[in-house]
């Protein structure tokens, strides 16, 4: 379902896929080859929600804000299954691990990894190119090359899933 809001329309890309069950509302944006699966829903209502190119926000996530604090995806972030992202800042190629939870103002550095569970604590910044896991996480080293092949394989996969299902809803309407 897609929702206006006080005069407010989501803006999604034609080439985003979204899922069946989701709801986005308000003044959020979803840009090219994005894709929003099962059961997520994501709220502009109180400030923006901006999402890149290439982002993929896995099944049952959540993603809202506080009043005047937008939530900022850059190009090519993973998010995985059941995470919460409140008015925070992650950066491009970053992964969220499946069900964190990342506070108002954290902000995740470019290429960083989440690992699953954790939860980033308001203001807390990551590193770019880093390991952090835990509540409240930590970070425990920095990526090497193959967490970041598997990082880029992982966008890779979602920005193809995304699009072959998008062409099973074109097959259907």
């Amino acid at each position: 379902m897609i929702y206006p809001y006080k005069g407010k329309q989501p803006k999604i890309s034609e080439t985003a896929f979204i899922a069946d069950y989701v709801t986005i509302s308000g003044d959020v944006e979803v840009g090219e080859e994005s894709s929003i699966w099962f059961n997520t829903v994501i709220r502009g209502d109180i400030a923006p929600t901006i999402i890149g190119n290439k982002v993929n926000v896995q099944d049952n996530c959540c993603l809202h804000q506080s009043p005047n604090n937008p939530l900022i995806l850059e190009d090519e972030v993973t998010v995985g299954h059941q995470v919460i992202l409140h008015s925070c800042v992650i950066r491009k190629k970053a992964l969220i691990g499946m069900g964190s939870i990342i506070l108002d103002n954290a902000e995740i550095g470019e290429g960083a990894f989440i690992g699953a569970g954790s939860l980033v604590p308001q203001g807390k910044k990551i590193p770019p190119n880093t390991l952090a896991f835990g509540r409240p996480a930590k970070v425990i080293r920095e990526l090497n090359e193959d967490d970041i092949k598997d990082m880029q394989r992982i966008t890779r996969e979602y920005a193809e899933k995304g699009q072959y299902y998008k062409s099973l809803q074109k097959n259907t309407l």
